[in-house]
């Protein structure tokens, strides 16, 4: 750990039809590393994955306002600020909470699509179907089949895995964030709208995975080009072969090494990013408006 960043404390934020269990590899690395980690459940999911099983409808119409207010009033309330980690939507409030102005650096691990972010790639849309294909699971806590998950989390796993963390890990989640996202571009108050081109904003590495379905690399790359106009640190990475499931697929200690050394380095830094060890990041430069 760097000087700025004496055992600095981690958030982690999950994502859609996952739980901080997800997060489980993660916290046990990081806490052998000598960081408090805290994996907050969103509001209503602090129960167990199997207790969500049979009572999904505790977070029916839990949209991302309330998500993210109850996240920046766990931040605000710690001593310091700390590393914040998010995947998916996770990611998506990573972004959130530093345009709030919060945190020491963020990391958005293949991000949802926030306010500005155009591009829709035919397997998102797959991946997303089970839920936007009915306007009524706007309200509603939807799951995913095995088939869907496999598609959309677990596609580069062997069957055996993938049912493996199906059974391990999978919950119904509530639609609304998917339609507060399909709709944000058209909405001037979208709960996923952050501010570009903050400059005092903490560091943030966006990163992507080469075999996602859910957000494809794509996707990603478009989400840090709208942070060109940001004097702020900005970098992105992209795991070549990776699935949206890259807490918990194989290969996940690489992914949960790098980006924490990548954020310890970076954390409070003002200028040019320091690279992880190799492969290096890249370092957005700010545009003449």
């Amino acid at each position: 750990m760097t000087e700025n960043t004496p055992q600095a404390t981690i958030v982690l934020i999950h994502g859609l039809w996952l739980t901080p269990r997800s997060w489980e590899h993660w916290i046990t690395r990081y806490t052998e590393r000598g960081h408090k980690v805290l994996a907050p459940a969103w509001p209503g999911m602090e129960i167990e994955v199997e207790a969500l099983r049979a009572s999904p409808s505790v977070t029916d119409g839990l949209g991302l306002n309330a998500i993210a207010g109850y996240y920046e009033r766990i931040i605000r309330d710690l001593d310091e600020p700390p590393i914040i980690i998010g995947h998916s939507f996770g990611g998506a409030l990573v972004q959130i909470m530093l345009s709030r102005g919060l945190g020491l650096a963020g990391v958005a691990l293949h991000p949802a699509p926030v306010k500005g972010v155009y591009r829709l790639p035919v397997s998102a849309l797959r991946a997303s179907f089970p839920v936007l294909r009915n306007p009524a699971n706007r309200h509603r806590t939807v799951g995913l089949t095995y088939a869907q998950w496999r598609y959309a989390f677990t596609n580069t796993m062997s069957d055996q895995d993938s049912r493996t963390a199906y059974d391990r890990y999978h919950v119904p989640s509530t639609g609304r964030p998917l339609f507060q996202a399909a709709g944000a571009n058209l909405a001037p108050g979208a709960a996923t709208k952050v501010d570009f081109q903050r400059g005092d904003r903490a560091p943030l590495m966006l990163v992507a995975g080469g075999a996602d379905h859910v957000v494809p690399k794509a996707m990603v790359r478009e989400n840090v080009k709208r942070y060109g106009r940001s004097g702020a640190i900005t970098a992105y990475h992209e795991f070549p072969g990776r699935p949206h499931f890259t807490t918990g697929a194989p290969g996940w200690r690489d992914v949960a090494d790098y980006v924490l050394n990548w954020a310890e380095l970076n954390a409070t830094r003002g200028g040019a990013p320091e690279p992880a060890p190799e492969p290096a990041v890249t370092k957005l430069r700010p545009r003449t408006p």
